[in-house]
Order: structure tokens, then C-alpha cells, then sequence
């Protein structure tokens, strides 16, 4: 799952939690991790929605100004069928720092 750049930050910051998607079939499955440039996202859930639940308060929601900036970037090919994908975001964990070899 890919993300507009504006969006990215948003998703880090924990402010945008949802995603309109318009696809011919889920493409995310609950519970998988998707990986973004840095850290990843989870699915929490996937649900089809009709055309008349993408109101403006799910488009502020999902990171865009309004609904038709919304649809500018939720169809995907030849996608008919809308779903709402909710997620959260997962930090890249840290790897600690390599020990130096022990020297007798």
C-alpha cells in the first residue's frame, strides 16, 4: 500500500489512520504489515463502503483537503469497488549498536 508524499508525514505522526481506496479487490489483507520508506504500516481493517460514505470529515480524516482531492488519488487501475482501510503506523525498530569483539 503507497502513500502520496504529502501524506507520509501524517501517517508517522499518528494523524492520518484511514485510507479511501477504489480497487477491483482488497489489496491489503487485516493484520499484514506494508512497508513505507521508513517504518511500516499495519492493517487494523478493510471494509467495502459506498460512494456516499466518502463524506468530507473521512477525507480530512484520510490526510486530503476535501472529497474530490480524495478521489483524485483513491482510484487505483480500473477499480470499482471502494473500501475504507484503517491502519497504524509502526516505527522501524532500532538495532542496537554492534559490541566490539572482547580482546583477552
Amino acid at each position: 500500500m503507497t502513500f502520496t508524499k504529502r501524506l507520509r508525514d501524517g501517517i508517522r505522526r499518528g494523524e492520518i489512520t484511514c485510507s479511501v481506496r477504489i480497487w477491483l479487490h482488497p489489496r491489503v489483507t487485516v493484520g499484514h504489515r506494508y512497508r513505507m520508506e521508513e517504518g511500516e504500516i499495519e492493517v487494523d481493517s478493510i471494509q467495502p463502503i459506498c460512494f456516499s460514505d466518502i463524506t468530507p470529515r473521512l477525507a480530512r480524516e484520510s490526510g486530503f483537503v476535501g472529497v474530490i482531492d480524495l478521489l483524485k488519488v483513491a482510484k487505483h487501475g480500473r477499480g470499482e469497488n471502494i473500501y475504507l482501510v484503517r491502519f497504524h503506523y509502526v516505527a522501524p525498530s532500532r538495532k542496537p549498536a554492534p559490541r566490539p569483539p572482547n580482546n583477552p
